[in-house]
């Protein structure tokens, strides 16, 4: 299987459906393991980490996970493919641009992807669309089971799954969400959120996670304690008290945008469909921030029953109150396929070649008028 079978379109997880996916755009749950009787990856020659990478990978490819799985050699990936593998959330910038051997399985629907020596030996993960953790930690639970049937893990009575960053000792798993929340951005309250979030122990991150900032009002939390606390427990706390403060608090500001600062409202929505409509350089982020607001206009309507100028003007484009057979309706999936197919790796790869980026600003800019004005667009 080779990346551009998957590179045309978005991963199932991102196709803006499941509970609470106006504001929730998906739900991943990641274990970070390592062997028993093989040194942490920072003690390994490249002969030991290339030995872990074929144990890990006979096991992983053996495994019957109800889809088809297929294997990368990050180390001899070119750079692009590494960027397009980051893009799209299947490996970390750690293990695109780490050392030595080390590969990536991934499932074909991107539901779940294995990284092979990035920090630990074994890093892997399920994703699904919209709030889903309970669902994420049954399906990698059971994987993990499957695997650690035919590896013993390095694990500790007293201290648990042993890591090679402290912060991962116990259980080892990373509850995370990826949210949009643009109301709180232009309300003035997103510090609140982070000191929030930093006061419950939570890492908020960019869209790419560790080491990347936020971009089109999209963020990932995820907690940061694994020892003193089981799995379940930190699944249920996510799922049940943590998440649905946060989606309350967007929407209280949705509510707030649209009751007492509609002006700011509909000029935001509007700058935004001008620009995308008409505009021949964009960058991926001016891009990834103008199609926030037009993913807030159409979930507002959807979801609060809003109805401004600008709201009313993008619904003709829309999915909603339209005709849902349209070819080119624009519709919550179609504003998430433009998220993910307009980033730099996404763009480059599904051209078939490297590009400058004037030349990306503007396949860009073509590819977003074309979706948005409903045209065919034409390749150049």
């Amino acid at each position: 299987m080779k990346l551009t079978d998957i590179s045309n379109d978005i991963n199932e997880w991102f196709n803006g459906s499941g509970p609470l996916a106006d504001i929730v755009i998906s739900s991943r749950i990641r274990l970070a393991r390592n062997i028993a009787g093989y040194k942490f990856l920072s003690r390994c020659s490249n002969a030991e980490k290339a030995e872990i990478l074929k144990k890990l990978r006979d096991v992983l490819m053996s495994l019957e996970l109800g889809d088809k799985v297929f294997y990368i050699s990050v180390d001899k990936a070119s750079t692009l493919n590494r960027h397009f593998l980051m893009e799209r959330h299947l490996i970390s910038r750690h293990h695109a641009f780490g050392k030595g051997p080390r590969g990536v399985v991934i499932a074909q629907r991107e539901f779940f992807t294995a990284m092979i020596n990035e920090e630990d030996h074994l890093r892997i993960q399920v994703l699904k669309a919209g709030c889903q953790l309970s669902q994420c930690a049954k399906q990698i639970n059971h994987i993990d089971d499957m695997i650690e049937q035919k590896i013993d893990y390095a694990f500790n009575p007293r201290y648990g799954y042993l890591t090679a960053c402290p912060t991962n000792l116990g259980t080892g798993i990373r509850v995370s969400v990826m949210l949009h929340l643009p109301a709180l951005k232009m309300t003035g309250q997103i510090e609140k959120f982070f000191n929030a979030a930093r006061d419950m122990s939570l890492a908020v991150r960019g869209l790419f996670g560790e080491g990347t900032e936020a971009a089109s009002d999209l963020y990932q939390i995820s907690n940061q304690v694994t020892l003193g606390i089981s799995e379940s427990d930190s699944v249920s706390q996510f799922e049940n008290a943590i998440i649905p403060e946060i989606v309350e608090y967007e929407n209280a500001a949705r509510s707030q945008l649209l009751s007492k600062q509609p002006d700011i409202l509909d000029d935001k929505i509007s700058r935004a469909m001008a620009l995308l409509q008409n505009a021949h350089l964009i960058s991926s982020q001016e891009a990834l921030f103008l199609l926030s607001h037009l993913r807030l206009g159409i979930n507002m309507h959807e979801h609060m029953g809003a109805s401004t100028p600008a709201i009313e003007k993008l619904r003709t484009l829309c999915d909603i109150g339209g005709d849902a057979d349209k070819a080119h309706s624009l519709s919550i999936a179609t504003i998430n396929r433009l998220f993910m197919l307009t980033l730099p790796a996404h763009l480059q790869l599904n051209y078939g070649k490297p590009l400058d980026p004037t030349h990306r600003d503007a396949l860009r800019a073509k590819i977003i008028r074309s979706a948005l004005n409903q045209d065919t667009p034409q390749k150049s």
